[in-house]
């Protein structure tokens, strides 16, 4: 979907790394391999790929990084846990312009028309100057697109429940193991959020940012140092 839009070069981890976040491998080299297609995969995170491509492999600097697309959303809460998200933020951290694409659904049966959705949103960031850069943007396309209106919705993040509890097992040694379990239910989804506009079939697309600083709180916390103890 990428390609006609120009010199494409994929980076992507060897397996499956949902939920890595934003971990960069420090402690241990990575391998690069290149497949008979062109695309390049490295045995660490989807942080790794992104930044040993800016850094190392690409001979300049992308216009753009693309992230996803991932099946399964990422919405609210999860935008903190998301490898396709973090995907994106190393690109935005190193200076480009990055957008990562979720879908709603986890069968790989759309992924073609979340494609071309991807396709459309891609060519305008590229071809329409108006976003101050870098920009970081996370796009989630809905299971079912509303037909009657395809336009996206610029949202805000939502927000999850608390997480469900962990599940307990037991592994064939009779040792016990716990599996991580299920995100929480919406909880902030209501019009405005990338929850709702999913939930209506539309495309949500939140612009993010990385500063974590709690503004609202700078104020307080510097009365607190100076109030007597």
């Amino acid at each position: 979907a990428m390609q006609a839009f120009g010199k494409v070069t994929v980076v992507a981890p060897d397996r499956d790394r949902s939920g890595a976040s934003n971990s960069l491998t420090l402690d241990a080299p990575l391998t690069v391999r290149k497949a008979p297609s062109g695309y390049y995969f490295i045995n660490g995170t989807p942080t790794d790929c992104v930044h040993m491509a800016i850094t190392g492999l690409l001979d300049e600097k992308p216009a753009l990084v693309v992230s996803g697309i991932n099946n399964g959303p990422n919405m609210g809460d999860d935008t903190i846990y998301s490898g396709t998200v973090a995907a994106a933020m190393e690109g935005f951290l190193l200076g480009v312009p990055a957008i990562a694409f979720s879908l709603q659904s986890r069968s790989f049966e759309g992924l073609e028309p979340a494609a071309r959705i991807a396709g459309l949103i891609v060519e305008r960031a590229l071809n329409h100057q108006g976003l101050e850069k870098p920009y970081l943007l996370n796009v989630n396309i809905p299971g079912q697109i509303d037909e009657g209106n395809r336009d996206p919705i610029v949202t805000r993040l939502g927000k999850r429940h608390m997480a469900e509890p962990v599940i307990p097992a037991q592994n064939p040694r009779g040792e016990a193991i716990w599996w991580i379990g299920p995100a929480g239910a919406a909880k902030d989804a209501g019009p405005g959020t990338d929850f709702y506009a999913v939930a209506q079939g539309r495309v949500s697309i939140t612009p993010l940012d990385i500063d974590l600083t709690a503004h609202r709180l700078l104020n307080h916390v510097e009365q607190w140092l100076k109030s007597p103890s």
